[in-house]
């Protein structure tokens, strides 16, 4: 049975970071493309930022280019977001997603697996 297990989310002021991660389990984690997802309340759930099977490459949306980093562990089998530089609007639920084979800029419904989201709340 596979598993994505997010943790690291929380609250904090505006201008501070966090560190979310995501386990896997039950699957071959290397042969996913790996992405974040994010939720917030009355919004469409829109991609944050992905990276391919071995890490080479990475996406990210426009709205968090340069303020987060996408890294995966192969070994750990888990993928992690930096959020440096936080602001109100990034307050939502994220999500991390698996993609079996993806190329790291599939759409949401390219996706096989999903967590089940941690929250983030920034404060102004």
């Amino acid at each position: 049975q596979v598993q994505l297990v997010e943790s690291g989310g929380g609250l904090v002021q505006a201008g501070g970071s966090l560190r979310l991660s995501c386990a896997a389990s039950g699957l071959t984690f290397s042969s996913f493309a790996m992405g974040w997802f994010r939720q917030a309340p009355g919004k469409e759930r829109e991609f944050v930022a992905s990276i391919t099977r071995i890490g080479r490459n990475t996406y990210y949306a426009d709205s968090v280019k340069g303020r987060f980093t996408i890294s995966r562990d192969n070994a750990k089998n888990t993928v992690y977001l930096q959020m440096n530089s936080l602001k109100p609007e990034d307050t939502a639920v994220y999500y991390c997603a698996a993609d079996l084979y993806g190329v790291g800029y599939s759409p949401s419904s390219e996706y096989d697996h999903w967590g089940q989201g941690t929250q983030v709340t920034v404060s102004s």
